[in-house]
C-alpha cells in the first residue's frame, strides 16, 4: 500500500513508518508520475494536480487534506467512494495569534505609526502622555468588549488570550451557551450586541448562511470607534459596505485577512479607504501538526476504524461550504 505525501510543506514523514506502508514525496504541481499513480492513500496540501489525480488514480480508497476545508478535493472530481478527511484544527493556532495580533495594531495604531514611519514623520499624536482608555475609543483591551462571531474551535482559543488582556468577551454561534465561561447568544442578539462592542471578531465559515453577513444594516449598530477583524471568510463582508463606512467614519477601522476575490484587485475602494488594514490572507497557510493527524488517521484506517474529520460523516467544520472562490478554493 503506497502514502503520497505532498513536496508543498514541510512534512516529516518519520512518524508513519512502521505501519507497512510505503511513503512517497510527489510534486504538488506536477501530474502524478506514473509509478506512484496507483497508490491508495493521498495527503494534498495546496494542490493544483486534484482533476487530473481524479482522472487517473483508480485505486485511491482515502484522501487527506491538509485545508481544514478540502473544497479543492471535493471539486477536483474524485469517486465519491473515496473517503475525504479534512485538516480541522490544522491551523487554530496560526489563525489566533493572526487575529490577536490585527486586534492589538488597530488598538494601540501600530498601523499608523508604520504610515508615519514611512513618510519619515514623528508621530507625536500617537505617543507621550495621552489618556488611558478614553471614553468611545478603542484603545486598549483592558476592559474593552470583545465581540467574536463565528465561535467554533478558533474562537475558543482566542477568548482565553482577550480574557487574559482584561478584555470581556462574549461570543455569537449557533447556540445560546456558555463555553469555558463565555457567554455564546445566536445571531438574533446581534441588534443588543454591536453597539456594545468595541472590536467584532469574524470568524463565521463560508456559507449561503454567512453569505455578507456583515452588511450596511448591522455596520450602522456599530459604535463609531469600533474595528472589524476578519480572519474567517471573505464572502462573510459586505466589501463596498464598509469601505462606505470607513470613508464615512460611521466605524472605528477594519482589518481584514481574507476577501471576495484574493490577490485583492487594485480597482477594490478598499486600498485606499482610511485605517484599515489589509492583510494577505495569512492568518492560516501554515498547518501544524499536520503528521500527527495523517498518523492517528493513518492507524484508524488500517483497522478499519473511523476516521477523524470525515468530511462524508460531517466531521469536518464547514465541508460544504464555497469558501471565498465557490468550489476552486481550499478554506482554511
Amino acid at each position: 500500500m503506497k502514502l503520497l505525501y505532498p513536496n508543498s510543506l514541510v512534512f516529516d514523514p518519520s512518524g508513519l513508518e512502521g505501519f507497512g506502508v510505503s511513503l512517497h514525496e510527489y510534486d504538488a504541481k506536477s501530474p502524478i508520475p506514473e509509478h506512484l499513480i496507483d497508490a491508495e492513500i493521498l495527503v494534498t496540501w495546496n494542490n493544483n494536480n486534484l482533476p487530473d489525480a481524479a482522472k487517473r488514480m483508480h485505486n485511491l480508497r482515502w484522501i487527506q487534506s491538509l485545508f481544514a476545508g478540502p473544497n479543492d478535493v471535493l471539486a477536483a472530481g474524485f469517486s465519491p467512494d473515496i473517503k475525504v478527511t479534512a485538516g480541522t484544527n490544522l491551523h487554530d493556532e496560526t489563525v489566533v495569534e493572526h487575529a490577536l495580533a490585527l486586534t492589538l495594531s488597530a488598538a494601540r495604531k501600530l498601523y499608523e505609526m508604520r504610515d508615519y514611519q514611512n513618510q519619515g514623520k514623528w508621530p507625536g499624536h500617537l505617543g507621550g502622555f495621552l489618556p488611558d482608555r478614553p471614553k468611545g475609543s478603542f484603545t486598549s483591551l483592558k476592559g474593552a468588549n470583545i465581540l467574536i462571531w463565528g465561535v467554533g474551535n478558533i474562537g475558543r482559543k482566542l477568548a482565553p488570550h482577550f480574557v487574559a488582556l482584561g478584555a470581556n468577551v462574549r461570543g455569537v454561534g449557533l447556540f445560546e451557551e456558555i463555553i469555558d465561561g463565555i457567554q455564546v447568544q445566536t445571531n438574533d442578539a446581534l441588534p443588543k450586541l454591536l453597539p456594545q462592542t468595541d472590536a467584532l471578531i469574524m470568524i463565521l465559515p463560508g456559507s449561503k448562511g454567512t453569505f455578507l453577513a456583515l452588511n450596511t444594516e448591522r455596520l450602522k449598530m456599530l459604535p463609531k470607534h469600533a474595528w472589524v477583524i476578519n480572519v474567517g471568510r471573505g464572502t462573510c463582508v459586505d466589501e463596498n459596505a464598509i469601505a462606505k463606512a470607513l470613508n464615512e467614519g460611521s466605524i472605528g477601522g477594519a482589518a481584514l485577512d481574507v476577501f471576495h476575490t484574493e490577490p485583492l484587485p487594485s480597482s477594490s475602494s478598499l486600498w485606499k479607504a482610511p485605517n484599515l488594514i489589509i492583510s494577505p490572507h495569512a492568518a492560516g497557510g501554515r498547518p501544524r501538526y499536520s503528521e500527527s493527524l495523517v498518523a492517528e488517521n493513518l492507524r484508524r484506517f488500517l483497522a478499519g476504524q473511523p476516521l477523524k474529520h470525515d468530511v462524508a460523516a460531517g466531521g469536518m467544520y464547514g465541508a460544504a461550504q464555497s469558501g471565498d472562490k465557490p468550489a476552486l478554493k481550499a478554506s482554511l
